[in-house]
């Protein structure tokens, strides 16, 4: 999949697109749908599938006081959308600029003269264009105008939820974990580095690793049955996130505890991915360490049992 961040990274040459817009955070079920049917009419036209998304999110720097979490930062969502077999993807800078452009402009100088769109395909509540001023109302008139064709997609639904970013930000936030991965199609997971300190540039010697801090949306504290990758290497885990109140000042940290560990070199940026699984409890403060220990064996007996269940009904 190419990837261009900004207009002019685009071939003159590049030919007729067929094309969908938006943040596309978690690149979900719905994401995965439209794409598919983009891609399949882009292979009947003879033309490049592409989605063009904003990097930041356009209510970060709109409005960053409301604007949410994501699910997944744009190196994460790029992945994704490679995985969901895009031709390309455009990443337009949101700046002062860009939030200022009328929808006929956007339009006009983005998806007509810079893509070449044959076709356009979005969801029935999208907005573009200054203060959100268009709809798809208005983007099939200029696809009248322009030259290009226009579907909507009706919001998916799976099980009675309807589909969307906000919805799976709402799970997740409440450790939701099942129905969230439902609605993904794939489990939630948080990409970082080790945070600094203990086996950092050495040797790691203990079953234990922290990520750096983490910017966007994590599960509410407690804790979970994981699976963490270190470097291209995958391990089972249980994972605290939370401040860890029993041993006094709280310190907030999301920390795993790697059950198949074995000593390795971790450096300041080894990729660490960690997949969450299932909330085991919500984080709490143990009277003494020797009961939070006493605890955490209790946790791991029964990461151990729901690892075991998962790999039994290949999961």
């Amino acid at each position: 999949m190419q990837v261009f961040h900004g207009p002019s990274e685009i071939p003159a040459d590049f030919g007729r697109t067929v094309v969908s817009i938006g943040n596309f955070d978690g690149v979900h079920v719905g994401h995965r749908l439209v794409i598919d049917r983009m891609r399949q009419s882009a292979a009947a036209r003879g033309s490049r599938s592409v989605v063009v998304t904003f990097d930041p999110h356009p209510l970060r720097f709109l409005r960053p006081e409301t604007c949410p979490r994501l699910i997944t930062p744009l190196k994460t969502r790029l992945e994704l959308l490679a995985d969901a077999g895009l031709d390309a993807v455009l990443v337009l800078p949101f700046t002062a600029n860009l939030s200022r452009m009328r929808a006929s402009e956007f339009v006009t100088t983005i998806v007509h003269d810079v893509l070449c769109a044959a076709e356009v395909h979005e969801g029935p509540n999208f907005r573009f264009g200054y203060r959100a001023e268009g709809g798809t109302a208005e983007l099939h008139q200029f696809g009248k105008e322009l030259g290009f064709d226009v579907m909507i997609h009706s919001a998916l639904q799976v099980r009675g939820i309807t589909v969307s970013s906000s919805k799976i930000r709402e799970l997740l936030s409440v450790g939701e974990l099942r129905t969230a991965r439902m609605l993904l199609g794939h489990g939630f997971f948080v990409d970082s580095t080790p945070a600094s300190g203990r086996g950092i540039g050495g040797k790691l010697t203990v079953p234990t690793i922290n990520l750096a801090p983490y910017a966007e949306l994590l599960p509410p504290n407690g804790v979970y049955v994981t699976r963490m990758r270190v470097g291209e290497e995958w391990f089972d885990a249980v994972t605290n996130v939370g401040n860890r109140p029993t041993f006094g000042e709280d310190s907030f940290a999301v920390e795993s505890y790697l059950l198949d560990f074995r000593p390795m070199v971790l450096e300041a940026d080894t990729p660490l991915r960690l997949l969450f699984l299932r909330r085991l409890r919500e984080e709490r403060r143990w009277p003494s360490p020797d009961a939070l220990k006493e605890q955490i064996m209790r946790d791991v007996t029964q990461a151990k049992r729901y690892l075991r269940l998962c790999r039994r009904l290949g999961k």
